[in-house]
């Protein structure tokens, strides 16, 4: 569909909806509501449609295999917790991280182990430094944001072995064939690793936080966790104390389905691909990360089953607490949807085409590539999805780049870091409603606190992309 101004109207409901009611989902609701009456003007036309991006969107492969790892890995969580195993890891690591620096260090360091997934890292990590702050006076934004910088923002600098490092390499390279171009995706894709500043920037602004200033929302955040703890101390402790009598101190009932689930996709991605692939390395591009994923989850799953039934754990329980586990996030599959629904809507109604016809003509050649990071990181703050963001921005990024005679890796990797801001800044991002859904943080509030640092790293991010289009 041609774009037009009116492709704007359903982005332009969301962020304000979502700011008056203080929670995500009605604001995506409202704006695929209006994107579908726009498309479909009559009473019962606009409500089919909507059904109608719902249901097509879910189904999808990739998103409901998305919703499919977020539901079984967070129910595995819950029955690592239900066996003692997050409660054994924390009384573990505990005896050592007894301040904050401590467990930023065990933040940062985890990352080596959860490295392969944004979501998979947060569900992890989450979990298990929510418990540690009852033990230590941590502000909960502060440990959302350090969590954050860790997750996605490192994610999409490894080329290996994750999630994201197939569809990147298949992005690249189609945009590549679309101008003629016959390099090799991933070689093309490995010189733009260096290239996403945005990534980088924020990486150095979380170590500075982390353990050289207070968080900017600290002394609100630390005001706002008194009133609550006062409010809630007599309930919180009734909890604990029947914590500590019912459950087990088992860390091996952690670490032994973190390690499985690690190992196991470690192998099967290189298993998956190697048939295809004429190197090591290549293997794992060449496999189908998510999936694979999926199969580590389920053998994981089994197995840990198996192991706490050896224990003695009763069939029945598993069962509850698995359930209650992933329960506990379809608050966020719910958010994914509407995000995959308005995201169709948009394409629909012509978003990028306008964007492009409207917006792109007067870039100078020399700062294709700032420009392309702030027109993704605008798209991506509003559809909150890095992958979204990418899908829609590679073709038209590396189109520019090609005939202005632009780095190609240079804007490709601009391309990447607009899509890490997104991921990272909004309050639309999975990986901020999931976060907030394990911490108990309100997502506008959360999102509002961390856009400070977001946009500072934006901003340095621009002037390098200025500096390296004049240099390259």
């Amino acid at each position: 569909m041609e774009g037009s101004w009116v492709s704007l109207l359903p982005f332009l409901v969301v962020i304000p909806i979502a700011v008056l009611s203080k929670q995500v989902q009605p604001g995506l609701f409202m704006g695929l509501i209006l994107g579908s009456y726009l498309l479909q003007p009559d009473l019962f036309g606009g409500i089919k449609k909507v059904i109608s991006y719902l249901v097509d969107n879910l189904v999808k492969t990739n998103n409901i295999r998305i919703i499919i790892f977020l539901y079984v890995f967070a129910g595995l969580i819950s029955l690592t917790k239900m066996t003692g195993g997050i409660k054994g890891f924390v009384n573990l690591v505990g005896r050592k991280v007894k301040t904050e620096r401590a467990a930023m260090l065990l933040i940062w360091f985890s990352t080596i182990g959860t490295f392969n997934n944004p979501n998979f890292r947060i569900v992890t990590i989450a979990p298990i430094m929510k418990l540690l702050k009852q033990r230590l006076p941590i502000s909960v934004h502060k440990l959302g944001f350090v969590i954050e910088v860790t997750s996605n923002p490192v994610v999409v600098l490894v080329p290996v072995a994750t999630a994201f490092v197939g569809y990147m390499v298949s992005l690249t390279g189609t945009a590549l064939k679309l101008v003629g171009i016959n390099e090799s995706p991933y070689s093309v894709y490995l010189k733009s690793i260096p290239c996403n500043f945005f990534s980088l920037v924020i990486i150095g602004i979380g170590l500075y936080y982390s353990f050289f200033h207070e968080f900017t929302s600290d002394a609100k955040d630390r005001g706002t966790e008194d009133l609550r703890a006062q409010q809630e101390e007599e309930e919180l402790q009734k909890c604990l104390q029947a914590y500590e009598r019912e459950t087990p101190s088992k860390p091996g009932n952690l670490l032994l389905p973190l390690s499985i689930v690690l190992a196991g996709t470690l192998f099967l991605s290189w298993w998956d691909g190697h048939t295809q692939a004429s190197s090591f390395f290549d293997a794992f591009i060449k496999a189908d990360a998510l999936g694979v994923m999926l199969e580590a989850l389920f053998i994981t799953l089994i197995l840990s089953l198996f192991f706490f039934l050896i224990q003695g754990f009763r069939i029945g329980e598993l069962v509850d607490h698995f359930i209650k586990g992933g329960n506990e996030l379809v608050s966020v599959i719910l958010m994914l949807a509407l995000v995959w629904a308005l995201s169709a809507v948009s394409e629909d109604l012509g978003f990028s085409n306008y964007i492009a016809s409207h917006l792109i003509g007067w870039i100078p050649p020399e700062f294709i590539a700032p420009v392309v990071f702030i027109l993704g990181s605008m798209l991506a703050y509003f559809i909150g999805s890095s992958w979204g963001t990418w899908g829609l921005l590679m073709p038209l990024g590396v189109t520019l780049a090609h005939q202005t005679g632009s780095s190609i890796p240079l804007v490709i990797g601009a391309v990447f870091a607009s899509g890490t801001f997104g991921a990272f800044a909004s309050p639309l991002s999975d990986n901020t409603v999931t976060l907030c859904a394990i911490l108990d943080l309100p997502a506008i509030d959360y999102a509002r606190s961390k856009l400070k640092p977001s946009l500072i790293a934006a901003g340095i991010t621009t002037v390098l992309y200025g500096v390296a289009s004049l240099l390259i």
